[in-house]
């Protein structure tokens, strides 16, 4: 998605547990960058979590963003994403619905760009 990010720095760790990174944002973003760590990942029962902890995405009243994902398995071999946010905010700040719904369908856009890339190159 290069027009969605710039790049991708590892800060720290291999990719697993506790690995942090910098994610710069392309030139059509309103925001410049974040920090994400790894909090967990479950191979055996497809599930991982990360969060964001830096970055303008934040926006000043966020102290965090935890992100829990798990991949269930279907019966006609597909599977189904299941994707939990956990904004965790400074002091009694809080955050509009219409800003969570905004961050949903952002986030919703990498995903559907996400997937149609593995489509389209399954050996990816």
């Amino acid at each position: 998605m290069p027009q969605a990010i710039k790049s991708v720095e590892i800060l720290e760790g291999d990719g697993g547990v506790g690995t942090s990174k910098v994610i710069q944002f392309g030139e059509g973003s309103q925001y410049k960058s974040v920090k994400h760590r790894v909090d967990a990942i479950d191979k055996e029962n497809l599930t991982h979590s990360y969060s964001i902890i830096e970055g303008d995405v934040l926006g000043g009243v966020i102290e965090s963003i935890t992100y829990h994902v798990k991949i269930v398995p279907t019966e006609d071999g597909g599977s189904i994403c299941k994707n939990r946010s956990i904004y965790n905010t400074k002091g009694d700040a809080e955050i509009s619905e219409e800003k969570i719904k905004e961050g949903k369908e952002k986030a919703m856009a990498m995903f559907k760009a996400i997937e149609a890339y593995l489509h389209a190159n399954p050996d990816a």
